[in-house]
């Protein structure tokens, strides 16, 4: 990369390293798993076998939580009767009407998949306990402007214990502390196309604290997710999916689309299943049986070729014509308690 800039250096207006897409889980650690939620029960005085009756009354506590959210809001809760639509399409709609000041954009809901449990009696040893589970439950995605991070959105289950989904975009934050330092910039989707001191907005995206972003989630959920307030538990908060990205953004449309197509050549004829792992800091052992490959595409705001090493991988694609972006992408694999 360093080689790259160097030599195109007076074709880029400048790079910038940012995170961009990023999906954060939030457990209640203690009811996450089945023996934890069974201590819980019995720690409270309640019966094994009246949880699906405390569960349903978290449920509509949370119902009418975001029925409130809603009418405080203007904003109609919209079913989504079919996995196919888009909700980021609704959302983009949405925001092209409404615009993009803070509060909730929109609140979807949906029938998924999620984790449950079941009460169950052994009759061997005489322990009444909850066994891990799997169910369709409604879903509900609440869409908002946050000040500081941007559009977001927070995905809630209906049932225990209550799952969250945080997701979230770096360059959307990066855009916010650029404005509290007074550094112009323009941007185009995610990307930023200009700014008035790059420098220093690589130093803010370097600086991006955990404890921060702690907080905002924590904040999130106490007011997105009522059951927060009562459990007496605390989130713990995990990564699941992160992308970061270096964009090299050039000055002319042109130079980009010179050398484009030569490196994209040269990706897909040259690189191999090793080069991959080093690519992504690793290296391929033999024994490795995880999924290796390239992938090259046409997309709407351009080419891209994408090389994948199991749930890590890293793709480079002309964005508008006009920024090269280089973006590793890790998914994080959460074995569950039972």
């Amino acid at each position: 990369m360093e080689q790259f800039v160097n030599k195109y250096s007076d074709h880029l207006s400048f790079s910038l390293s940012c995170y961009d897409r990023v999906v954060i889980t939030g457990n209640l650690k203690e009811i996450s798993y089945s023996q934890g939620m069974t201590k819980y029960l019995y720690d409270k005085n309640i019966r094994i076998f009246d949880y699906a009756e405390f569960a349903k009354g978290l449920r509509e506590k949370l119902r009418h939580h975001v029925e409130s959210l809603s009418k405080e809001s203007g904003v109609e809760i919209q079913y989504l009767n079919s996995g196919k639509i888009r909700k980021e399409s609704l959302v983009s709609d949405i925001l092209e009407q409404r615009g993009v000041h803070s509060g909730i954009v929109c609140i979807l809901s949906t029938l998924e998949r999620c984790n449950a449990y079941t009460p169950w009696h052994d009759k061997q040893t005489g322990k009444t306990f909850l066994k891990p589970d799997d169910t369709k439950c409604n879903h509900y995605y609440i869409y908002f402007i946050d000040e500081m991070l941007g559009l977001c959105y927070i995905r809630i289950p209906t049932w225990c214990p209550f799952r969250l989904q945080i997701y979230y975009n770096g360059h959307h934050l990066l855009a916010g502390k650029l404005k509290e330092q007074g550094i112009s910039y323009t941007m185009i989707d995610n990307a930023f196309d200009s700014i008035s001191d790059p420098v220093k907005a690589q130093e803010l995206s370097d600086s991006i604290r955990v404890e921060d972003l702690h907080r905002k989630f924590d904040e999130f959920a106490w007011k997105y997710c009522p059951m927060y307030k009562e459990s007496g538990l605390r989130y713990h908060w995990t990564v699941m999916q992160v992308e970061y990205s270096t964009d090299l953004v050039f000055r002319q449309q042109e130079v980009l689309q010179l050398i484009y197509g030569e490196i994209i050549a040269s990706a897909i004829h040259t690189v191999k299943p090793a080069h991959i792992g080093t690519f992504l800091g690793r290296k391929l052992h033999p024994l490795y049986e995880g999924e290796v490959g390239n992938n090259y595409h046409v997309r709407i705001e351009g080419t891209c070729i994408k090389h994948t090493m199991g749930q890590a991988s890293i793709k480079m694609y002309d964005k508008f014509s006009k920024i090269l972006r280089i973006e590793t992408t890790v998914m994080l694999i959460i074995k569950r308690r039972i």
